[in-house]
């Protein structure tokens, strides 16, 4: 993952005003954490990030100059339509077409599996908030480079409503559990590929309380807490598990039940890491034929 010319475009989910709640409760948007993960990864790698949930638009021409796209997670729903929903399908859709490889977490993978034809709604079965739980290849996806160091089952910082509730027509589910038929996928439309998860490797833990706190009342609202306060606390747990060190840490992930998928960066982040080294060297990996993508 040491090429110089790997250029990202990371586009950013959230509509203005979810760039500010994140922002603030953060320190940072959603584009700009998904950059600083991808600069850990591949620190010779460009990212440009763009807001398209604004009128800020990305023409065809603009796409050309890039070797891969990332949309981010972000609190919209494709059911409330508008505008800055349809920015976000028109690019995901030019994107594939023009033969970029796409990754995308979340409303990331949303997006791509309705631009293809699948079908995005709630999740019967009720949303996750906190950590999507033992989830685990489908078939025989372990093979896939995908979930390349990934185990039989693994957790993930998870946090959403809505899923992919049917899959494209030609899709590959890659990774399911008890909640969720559809936790990661590949999806070709167009000339382009896309592999997605609807957990968030990306996200950190601390990163990942302050969005517990930010969705404090639908987890109440969906029964997995008592109250707010509630919330808070197991928010908190999280945040001090990201600060804590040595037998503290080892005791507090025992109470959340947690372990190395979560606790470690390099693996909490195994997708984003498996799509960049699959754009870095392309050996075989079914990419779109695009020579800036296999130099």
């Amino acid at each position: 993952m040491t090429n110089p010319m790997l250029r990202l475009l990371i586009a950013d989910g959230n509509d203005r005003d979810g760039r500010a709640k994140r922002a603030q409760a953060v320190g940072r948007t959603t584009s700009q954490a998904f950059a600083a993960v991808v600069a850990d990864l591949a620190p010779t790698a460009a990212c440009t990030l763009v807001n398209p949930a604004d009128a800020e638009t990305v023409s065809g021409a603009d796409l050309a100059g890039f070797d891969a796209m990332v949309l981010t997670g972000s609190t919209l729903r494709l059911g409330e339509d508008g505008p800055a929903v349809r920015r976000q399908l028109d690019l995901m859709r030019a994107a594939l077409e023009a033969g970029l490889p796409v990754f995308g977490s979340c409303w990331g993978m949303q997006v791509a599996a309705a631009v293809a034809g699948g079908e995005v709604g709630a999740n019967p079965r009720g949303p996750e908030y906190g950590f999507a739980r033992r989830i685990a290849p489908t078939g025989d996806a372990a093979a896939h480079p995908l979930l390349a160091g990934r185990g039989l089952a693994w957790d993930a910082p998870a946090i959403h409503l809505d899923a992919v509730l049917s899959p494209p027509p030609g899709a590959t589910v890659l990774a399911a559990n008890a909640v969720l038929d559809v936790q990661a996928i590949e999806i070709r439309y167009g000339g382009g590929l896309f592999w997605g998860t609807q957990y968030h490797p990306e996200t950190d833990l601390d990163e990942l309380a302050a969005m517990l706190r930010l969705s404090a009342d639908a987890v109440v609202s969906a029964g997995l807490a008592a109250d707010r306060a509630a919330v808070e606390a197991h928010a908190q747990e999280v945040a001090d598990l990201a600060e804590e060190d040595g037998p503290a840490r080892r005791r507090r992930a025992w109470r959340l039940g947690v372990g190395t998928d979560v606790l470690e960066a390099g693996q909490r982040r195994r997708e984003i890491g498996n799509f960049l080294k699959a754009l870095s060297t392309a050996r075989g990996l079914g990419w779109p034929e695009r020579d800036r993508v296999a130099r």
